[in-house]
């Protein structure tokens, strides 16, 4: 199982909307709204990888209110 943080930011007063339906993708652990450089951080998982990626791709990135998206995996050292 790979998990990823992924640090989307949005066009003005969408943020909630935003988090509001990542939180239904499949995958999606949680989606908050958050301030700073980044309105919305997520957390996510999917089986591998490449999962990851078509998810981010896919299905988070074609969230309507989304300008750019930084994806970042967990890694345990």
């Amino acid at each position: 199982m790979v998990q990823a943080y992924i640090l989307i930011q949005t066009e003005v007063g969408k943020a909630s909307t935003v988090a509001e339906t990542i939180n239904k993708i499949p995958g999606v652990i949680q989606a908050e709204d958050v301030t700073g450089p980044y309105d919305v951080i997520v957390r996510a998982q999917a089986d591998t990888v490449d999962d990851l990626g078509r998810m981010v791709v896919a299905k988070v990135q074609q969230v309507d209110g989304i300008t750019r998206t930084l994806t970042c995996p967990v890694v345990h050292l």
